[in-house]
């Protein structure tokens, strides 16, 4: 704290002296605003120093400093970051773990439901096999666009037939 007292004053003082004649430049050169600007950020390093904030900014800067220097440094604190992650993962693993879990056996219809197929499906056949009776021919023969195709049309195809209109 001895060096931060003995350097903190003349380096504000030199910092805001700096600062006013960088202001008053502005002023004549850019204007009121870009000068009275210039001056507020003169001000703030002897403010900072006659607050004690220039002693709280640097025992934080100290801190944080040698946090850094000791976790680049120190083995031990590589383990403890590896161990933190390796939490975060497990973490991460066993939440989606759960969550199929309970997905799967919580609720016995959504269960059933997720065996049972799509509103709509139609139940997987052999390659070879014949197609169902209520299926038309052609559905089976096109590829799976014509025969999404045929789904959308087919009810308006039923009724047009049924007043005779084709």
């Amino acid at each position: 704290m001895d060096t931060l007292n003995q350097i903190a004053l003349p380096l504000c003082g030199g910092l805001a002296i700096a600062g006013l004649v960088l202001a008053y430049m502005l002023f004549r050169r850019r204007g009121v605003a870009s000068g009275l600007r210039a001056t507020a950020w003169a001000l703030l390093p002897v403010a900072a120093y006659l607050t004690g904030a220039l002693s709280a900014l640097w025992t934080i800067g100290a801190t944080v400093v040698g946090f850094v220097t000791n976790l680049v440094l120190n083995p031990m604190v590589w383990a403890g970051v590896a161990l933190a992650g390796l939490s975060a993962v497990l973490f991460i693993v066993s939440g989606v773990m759960r969550g199929r879990r309970l997905r799967k056996s919580a609720d016995p219809v959504v269960a059933a439901e997720a065996e049972r197929p799509a509103v709509g499906a139609k139940p997987q056949q052999a390659p070879g096999a014949r197609p169902a009776a209520g299926e038309p021919k052609r559905a089976q023969k096109a590829g799976p666009k014509q025969a999404a195709k045929d789904d959308d049309f087919s009810d308006i195809e039923e009724l047009l037939k049924r007043r005779g209109i084709s």
